[in-house]
């Protein structure tokens, strides 16, 4: 049973720390202030977290100062909510938000957007503030947001390993009969339990359903020799979690052993792949590799791996880096990614087994340890 005590939450003098690099970051560039909007972009640096809504509520960092752009009546509503000291600026329902942050600008200043905010929040600034002076800041948080701290993937890794008891509980109640949707009801109701929060996402897949990445429609029954597929996850302190296993709960079919064989060595040549300065790409080609060798493939054909062999993740489900053909990015410390290089078999079964890496400085780690075999989905 999962018993470990949660790891310290982010502090504000580590956010102070990430506004003190994007400062310096928007200085390089000639930047003068940035707009974070309701995004997980203005969570990580100033600890408020929003839902985007068609009301534009977030922060405009300039190089001396932190303000909140709120619409009046939720004014009172922030300021019951954790987030950085900062002067909270309100605009009434007959008032222009853009015209709000526009008038905290100097004629000639270059203002530089989250690239979460909506379009139609693009278009009001570009009239009010001019599209001249409009830059796309999503490089700007991106390259800071890229690689964790230690803090960061210490949440991380509490959050993985509730997430894998539970999916050692959801294991433990599996025998046919059972629906789908009761298996996603115990998960949601065990990460409410032990993490304080729902299920951010969760997919069952019994049988033939396995061989859709995201799963089928409707509800459904597992059967006696089934495959099994469970992909769930939630959040700490908002830091996602991320795992899947496949497996059968009957003795595995020669089919169904072979291919988990195959997926697995493809998820251990992309950890075996993952070293300081590599490139994603790199990854993404030793799991097509191993796929090649079997027989599988070519490219994204089926039966093979049908996308990217991971994406990155934090505040984010998905997000930089991806593990994926064409991004030269360099892997560097503190990075934390995704490695699930499914395999599907149209028309019979799917096999996706994914666990997480970061990157430290004396290489590539796992958040939880990858499945033992195919009917023992744990280490």
């Amino acid at each position: 049973m999962f018993q470990k005590n949660p790891p310290a939450f982010i502090q504000d003098d580590e956010r102070l720390s990430r506004l003190k690099k994007l400062r310096e970051t928007m200085g390089a560039h000639g930047i003068s202030a940035t707009l974070l909007g309701a995004s997980d972009s203005l969570l990580y640096f100033t600890g408020l977290h929003w839902h985007q809504s068609e009301r534009l509520l977030g922060a405009l960092v300039t190089q001396d100062g932190l303000f909140y752009i709120v619409p009046g009546f939720e004014k009172s509503r922030v300021e019951t909510l954790p987030h950085l000291p900062g002067e909270i600026l309100t605009w009434e329902e007959d008032q222009s938000p853009a015209e709000l942050v526009a008038a905290q600008l100097k004629p000639s200043e270059k203002l530089a957007l989250d690239d979460a905010l909506p379009l139609f929040i693009y278009h009001a600034l570009a009239k009010a503030v001019g599209a001249e002076r409009l830059a796309d800041g999503g490089r700007l948080i991106r390259n800071l947001r890229l690689c964790k701290s230690a803090a960061e993937i210490a949440i991380i890794k509490y959050a993985m390993d509730l997430t894998l008891d539970i999916h050692r509980q959801a294991h433990a109640i599996m025998k046919p009969g059972i629906r789908a949707s009761e298996v996603v009801r115990f998960i949601d109701e065990r990460h409410r339990e032990l993490a304080g929060s729902s299920s951010t996402f969760c997919i069952v897949s019994f049988g033939l359903a396995t061989s859709l990445p995201h799963g089928a429609d409707g509800d459904q029954t597992l059967v006696a020799g089934d495959v099994i597929l469970v992909d769930t996850g939630t959040r700490i302190d908002g830091y996602h979690s991320d795992l899947t296993r496949t497996y059968m709960i009957d003795e595995p079919t020669k089919e169904f052993a072979a291919g988990w064989a195959i997926e697995r060595e493809a998820q251990q040549a992309v950890f075996d792949a993952a070293k300081l300065g590599a490139s994603c790409a790199s990854l993404d080609d030793a799991a097509r590799g191993v796929m090649s060798r079997h027989g599988l493939g070519p490219d994204y054909q089926l039966p093979g791996l049908p996308h990217r062999a991971g994406h990155g993740l934090g505040l984010e489900i998905h997000e930089e880096p991806y593990i994926v053909r064409g991004n030269q990015t360099k892997l560097a410390t503190g990075m934390c990614f995704s490695n699930e290089p499914m395999i599907v078999f149209p028309g019979k079964f799917g096999i996706r087994l994914e666990d997480h890496i970061y990157m430290a400085d004396d290489g590539a780690h796992w958040f939880t340890q990858p499945a033992k075999g195919p009917a023992e989905p744990f280490a």
